[in-house]
């Protein structure tokens, strides 16, 4: 997201917090000395340099399935020297790895991993996830560290990339204390790298202040515990934390939102410098993704957890998550190469469905028609769509749950690449008290290869939630380009009662959202507008308004909340364009938005801006005031 193309041009943004002094703050509660002056990288004590040996085929624990190649499952009996081996082999290929096809799972069975003499630190690359195979968070417990770092090239050492990676379900007992600055969790990501069901005892940093300019813009964290030091949130431009539990949260940029977190900061937006933070007591509705797990008796089994409403804390803070558990032979175990007719088969006789890591193609509609199925994906498992299909459909009914698997945009135009519930239809089957869910489900038109469609996800169903959604028409990379990576709208939600907890979406020509469903809300939501507007002719949503906004609640819509709300722009073709409003809502007592921000980025390459923040209220995000938030605190 932020400022990745102008980086790499060479340009730079102003940090609103003065990063040297976050360092300096940041090195003091860690209680460690800063790295050498000119230092970069990892430390060399824990970390791989990234050039560890080539990969060899996955060793897997006994009586584990066959999750495909790139599934590696460890257990305790395994010498921590083999499986540093392993993990560096795998870093070494996907932190550099962007738009590569290679995905990965690092699967840990139940027990303890490392000791203080011999600690497991490694990195996660692009297309990983880390993810521990008990039934809680406790029961997988590493002594060391799993890291994300900045990424260095000539134009300095940023996380803005850091995407497409994924930790949860364990316990990381910190101890990496001869890594200098590195001492400490560091998880420095942007988009679609979420953290679930993690208890960190220790320090955590989600940014890496050991390399600048350390820009970072971020992330998701839901479910997860923090013990024995401070998350240090430092240059995240946007994070949102929910249904945790804090020891600390120190420093922000712009957007923070906190919803249902124990120990979170106060809300504070804008009443003191850089401090942007919103804060809710409890998040209104949650369905946590799914996960699988390893029983006592060694059964491979998917946990599924329950729907709550009013949420506040951990799901695991009194004793295991609620919910339903599935054994794994319910599931068609679906590897790169199936095709869509098997899949579908399997999907049609009752079963779910579990997406092993790799890419498929799918030129037809992967069909979901059953109440309460599950779609699970491994290692971010990618569906790409062919020929212009709709990658994945979801009947009319309650229950369904699609999670950890990204969708890419085909050449060929597709009229959206996934549909909850039928289009243009009523649904008559939504249950409030089982709704369908989505969580990490990222899309993607272009930056792997041309791709294009006209909607990425669109929502008809009533009782849905949306929980960490990136829809992002590519800013760079491959098939990038006003006429090449085409693509009109990010997220539609016709249904009702549809809640979103985390919603990124970034780049599309034109409304970013549009919401036409009655009492919807969004709690955290993230978005840029084009970069790559040609002209202002090119981008009006009518022949009086300038632009499109980031979300657009239509006119006769009568109930929708929204808060934590941040639209940026920055229009890199050298022209002025603008956009008259981020946010469009009709002008009626059951609409509100509350702590919305809009910014202008980097004066040095950027034109044009934003106008109002919310219809005509709100003043103006232009080059006269670059980096700056303006706010609107409630609207109405």
């Amino acid at each position: 997201m932020t400022l990745r193309s102008r980086l790499g041009q060479g340009a730079a943004r102003r940090a609103p917090v003065a990063l040297t002094a976050v360092a300096a703050l940041a090195a003091a509660l860690l209680a460690v000395s800063p790295a050498p002056a000119g230092a970069a990288g990892p430390p060399a004590a824990g970390s791989p340099p990234l050039a560890a040996a080539p990969l060899q085929a996955a060793k897997q624990a006994p009586g584990a399935p066959d999750l495909g190649p790139n599934t590696y499952v460890f257990d305790p009996s395994m010498p921590v020297s083999q499986i540093q081996a392993t993990v560096d082999a795998v870093a070494a290929q996907q932190v550099p790895n962007q738009f590569g096809t290679q995905r990965y799972a690092l699967l840990f069975e139940p027990g303890t991993y490392g000791t203080a003499q011999q600690p497991l630190n490694f990195q996660v690359g692009y297309y990983t996830e880390v993810a521990g195979l008990g039934r809680d968070p406790g029961d997988v417990v590493i002594n060391g560290s799993v890291d994300v770092y900045n990424q260095c090239d000539s134009g300095g050492c940023v996380a803005l990339n850091n995407f497409w990676r994924s930790l949860s379900n364990l316990t990381i007992h910190v101890s990496n204390g001869n890594a200098g600055c590195y001492a400490g969790e560091f998880w420095a990501v942007s988009q679609a790298a979420p953290m679930r069901r993690v208890h960190v005892e220790g320090n955590t940093t989600l940014m890496d202040y050991c390399s600048g300019p350390s820009f970072a813009s971020g992330g998701f964290i839901a479910d997860s515990r923090f013990t024995g030091g401070t998350v240090i949130n430092g240059s995240q431009q946007q994070f949102y934390t929910r249904s945790s539990d804090l020891d600390g949260w120190t420093n922000s940029v712009w957007n923070q939102v906190f919803s249902g977190d124990v120990g979170a900061p106060s809300e504070c937006f804008g009443c003191a410098p850089a401090t942007y933070y919103t804060t809710f007591d409890t998040t209104p509705v949650t369905r946590e993704k799914p996960y699988l797990y390893v029983t006592d008796a060694g059964e491979w089994r998917v946990f599924v957890p329950a729907t709550r409403r009013d949420a506040r804390g951990t799901t695991w803070a009194t004793g295991s998550t609620p919910g339903r558990s599935l054994p794994l032979s319910d599931f068609y175990v679906a590897h790169p190469g199936d095709s869509v007719a098997a899949i579908n088969n399997q999907l049609s006789r009752g079963r779910d469905l579990l997406l092993t890591p790799g890419v498929y193609d799918v030129p037809e509609t992967i069909a979901v028609k059953r109440a309460d199925t599950v779609v699970l994906g491994l290692g971010l498992a990618t569906l790409t769509a062919q020929g212009g299909a709709v990658a994945l459909s979801v009947a009319d009914v309650p229950g369904v749950d699609l999670a950890g698997f990204t969708v890419d945009a085909g050449a060929v135009s597709s009229p959206v690449l996934v549909r909850i519930g039928k289009a243009h239809g009523n649904n008559h089957s939504d249950d409030p008290a089982d709704p369908t869910a989505l969580q990490d489900v990222f899309f993607r038109i272009g930056g792997p290869h041309a791709g294009r469609a006209e909607t990425s996800l669109e929502v008809n169903s009533s009782n849905v939630v949306l929980d960490d959604i990136w829809a992002w028409r590519a800013d760079h990379g491959t098939g990038v380009g006003w006429t090449q990576n085409t693509a009109t709208t990010g997220v539609v939600v016709n249904g009702d009662h549809v809640d979103a907890t985390g919603l990124f979406v970034e780049h599309y020509q034109g409304f970013e959202v549009i919401w036409n469903g009655e009492d919807g809300s969004v709690v955290f939501f993230q978005s840029e507008m084009p970069y790559d507007v040609p002209s202002q002719a090119a981008w009006r949503s009518s022949p009086t308004t300038d632009g499109y906004a980031a979300v657009k609640v239509a006119s006769d819509v009568r109930s929708f909340s929204g808060a934590g709300m941040g639209t940026y722009s920055f229009f890199n073709q050298g022209v002025d364009i603008f956009a008259d409003h981020a946010y469009e809502v009709p002008n009626t007592p059951g609409v509100h938005l509350h702590d919305l921000l809009t910014i202008f980025l980097d004066a040095s390459h950027g034109m044009g801006g934003i106008r109002h923040v919310v219809n005509d209220a709100g003043g103006s995000s232009t080059i006269a005031n670059p980096d700056v938030p303006v706010t609107v605190v409630d609207y109405p």
